[in-house]
């Protein structure tokens, strides 16, 4: 046989080989031949060996060869457990079942090997059944460690009661079986299950090891079970593993997808030697709970410490950055990768393109979304709804006549684009045409989101009743954003009789949302109705409800500055106000006056008709003014709506400043250009 056969063997084994491919040599006495048997049987079991330790793996044809010497010399009883785990390592495991069905009389310690190799069979059943059956008329049958093996062979196979049957025949469960059982209902979506499972096993006393604590921890995250979760948590602290990089952030994750960040945080500080995904899973679960400024905080910091972002972890960053509208942070954070990475990678390029749209820059968005090579539907319909939002909905429309025409089939969050787009430019016809397409033609099944856009495009057009029926119509019950969205109506068009009834069900759906109590308050006050008024108040004070303080955000330099209503903490406060002095007199040479009757409809989103004039928006516009280049877009993001004076003040600024102001508030943007604004006054 060639040597060269064998090139991806170690220098080590070649002279073995050598020995191994040669036909033995004459020999004189029967002495002579156990003499050479013994030292085959030794350098083949030294090959194996080699071939079956870590991070190694002996070529497939170099198996074959030992196993064809192995038969010749009848020494596959004594090598059979070895030379199944090399046959399984190589990727022969239809040769490794095969070989293992000629054993006459396989051990405890060949069985395992066998299965593990029909598991990984593409079609496992029938060895399943065929090794199963074997194993019903062998002494090792009752092995742990053989039903373990035929445990997690049925999980492979989606029988996850077989599984568990072949769990219950074990008089002592190992730490090694309760973490298959847990695992097989894991993989097969019955997370309750596994978590019950495991809560057994910790009944029975049994000890955890690292897998097992990640497993659980992870099942618990999954079915946010924060109780049994930190139950299993203790444990591993009891068991000195807690400080294994793979629990403490099997525990970080169970604890940010719980809400609960403190602990998290504190898992993190108390972990060493972090690695990417430790990093990550903070990151990411500080933007996914609204801390978006610890978010990019601790991204930065761990780019201070030298380490290199994998692509999730910017996603997480970007998503911070897409909540507070920090364009240069996310221009920065995208740029810690390979561009080609970006192209490549459809998760990446979703979050970037979203983040470019919701901060206002559409055409850095549409760059991404072209030069994109791979477009899955996500990244389409990120897309869309960014041109959408954007009131760029004839571009929306046309992209989706080209994404039909490439072959991809539209789906739910397609429409939901479609939807947002018409809502957002007042496209009464072609929403209905839509909504009526998306069930005849597409086949879709309308959820509650859509009906909550057809909801806000008809309640915007001032069609109050037509959309006050489709709820009623509704086949499911409506919630509070779907309500919300008909109040949106009301208040544009001031009808006080149907706001009141709609605040009066988002009251009953969000008790603990001042706004609603506020807004209801003072239709109430407006309508002279006191005593109902000061009812509603008490009723909040005594729930404990506390209102939520408007608040805008400006990025200067890598940094976010925040501001509030009447805000003077800011060392520039001075400058700021006396900014807003100043362009407040030129607004009114130009016949601005505030907008006093909308307090009724605005007053959750700010203070009393005095403060209308420091709102939190125009403050960050007098910062940006100050401190932000001439010529330079101004960008502004607001955690609530922002209010009709507002919004009227600010077309004015953009026309005295000769700026481009652009406004992200918690409904849809604004770009404010020489007086005017893209929503044409329609939001």
């Amino acid at each position: 046989m060639r040597l060269r056969r064998h090139g991806s063997l170690t220098a080590h084994h070649l002279p073995l080989l050598r020995a191994l491919s040669s036909a033995p040599s004459p020999v004189s006495s029967d002495a002579d031949l156990h003499k050479y048997a013994d030292a085959f049987a030794a350098a083949v079991r030294r090959l194996l060996l080699a071939g079956v330790s870590p991070g190694k793996k002996l070529p497939p044809l170099t198996v074959k060869l030992l196993h064809g010497r192995i038969l010749r010399f009848d020494l596959l009883a004594d090598l059979s457990p070895l030379l199944l785990r090399a046959l399984s390592s190589s990727g022969l495991h239809l040769h490794a079942v095969r070989v293992f069905s000629v054993i006459p009389n396989p051990s405890h310690l060949t069985f395992p090997f066998a299965l593990k190799a029909a598991s990984r069979l593409p079609d496992p059943l029938s060895p399943a059944v065929q090794l199963h059956g074997r194993s019903l008329k062998l002494p090792c049958h009752s092995n742990p460690h053989v039903l373990t093996s035929l445990l997690n062979l049925y999980a492979k196979c989606g029988l996850v009661h077989d599984a568990h049957k072949a769990f219950d025949e074990m008089a002592c469960p190992s730490t090694v079986s309760w973490t298959a059982l847990t695992t097989a209902y894991m993989d097969a979506g019955r997370v309750q299950e596994a978590i019950s499972v495991a809560r057994k096993a910790f009944e029975s006393g049994m000890r955890p090891d690292s897998f097992t604590a990640v497993r659980v921890l992870t099942a618990c995250a999954r079915a946010t079970d924060l109780v049994t979760g930190e139950a299993v948590w203790r444990a591993a602290e009891q068991q000195g593993i807690a400080g294994n990089v793979f629990v403490a952030t099997a525990a970080l994750d169970l604890y940010v997808k719980c809400g609960e960040m403190e602990k998290a945080r504190a898992v993190f500080d108390n972990t060493r030697n972090k690695d990417a995904v430790a990093w990550g899973a903070m990151v990411g679960g500080y933007a996914s709970n609204g801390h978006p400024r610890e978010a990019l905080e601790l991204f930065f910091a761990m780019q201070a410490e030298g380490m290199t972002p994998e692509c999730y972890m910017v996603v997480g960053a970007l998503s911070a950055c897409t909540r507070l509208g920090a364009l240069d942070l996310g221009r920065r954070a995208v740029g810690m990768l390979h561009w080609d990475e970006v192209l490549d990678n459809p998760v990446l390029g979703t979050a970037l393109i979203d983040m470019y749209a919701k901060c206002g820059s559409t055409g850095e968005a549409w760059t991404v979304f072209q030069q994109m090579r791979k477009r899955d539907i996500v990244v389409w319909n990120a897309m869309i709804l960014g041109l959408g939002m954007t009131g760029h909905g004839k571009v929306a429309f046309a992209l989706v006549g080209q994404m039909e025409k490439t072959g991809m089939t539209l789906n739910d969050n397609t429409f939901i684009g479609l939807l947002c787009s018409c809502t957002h430019t007042g496209l009464v016809k072609d929403g209905r045409w839509y909504f009526s397409n998306m069930t005849q033609l597409h086949r879709i099944s309308p959820r509650i989101e859509h009906y909550g856009c057809m909801v806000d495009l008809l309640s915007r057009a001032g069609l109050l009743e037509e959309a006050h029926q489709l709820i009623k119509d509704m086949p499911m019950q409506a919630n509070a954003v779907v309500w919300g969205a008909l109040l949106g109506g009301c208040k544009i068009h001031r009808n006080t009789d149907l706001a009141e009834h709609v605040l009066r069900q988002l009251i009953r759906l969000e008790p603990w949302n001042s706004g609603n109590y506020v807004m209801l308050s003072n239709i109430y006050s407006n309508s002279g109705r006191w005593e109902d008024a000061a009812k509603l108040r008490m009723e909040m004070k005594a729930s404990g409800v506390e209102k939520v303080p408007a608040s805008s955000w400006v990025e200067l330099d890598g940094k976010v500055h925040e501001f509030r209503v009447g805000d003077k903490s800011h060392a520039l406060s001075d400058k700021i106000y006396e900014k807003l002095d100043e362009l407040g007199m030129e607004m009114k040479i130009m016949g601005y006056k505030p907008t006093t009757e909308v307090v009724m409809f605005d007053i959750e989103d700010e203070e009393k008709e005095d403060t209308l004039v420091y709102h939190s928006e125009k403050i960050a516009i007098a910062f940006s003014l100050l401190t932000i280049k001439p010529g330079k877009t101004i960008r502004v993001t607001k955690n609530l709506r922002v209010c009709s004076d507002c919004h009227t003040a600010i077309k004015l600024m953009s026309r005295i400043t000769n700026r481009e102001i652009i406004v992200r508030d918690n409904n849809r943007f604004h770009c404010f250009r020489d007086g005017h604004c893209s929503c044409n006054d329609y939001w």
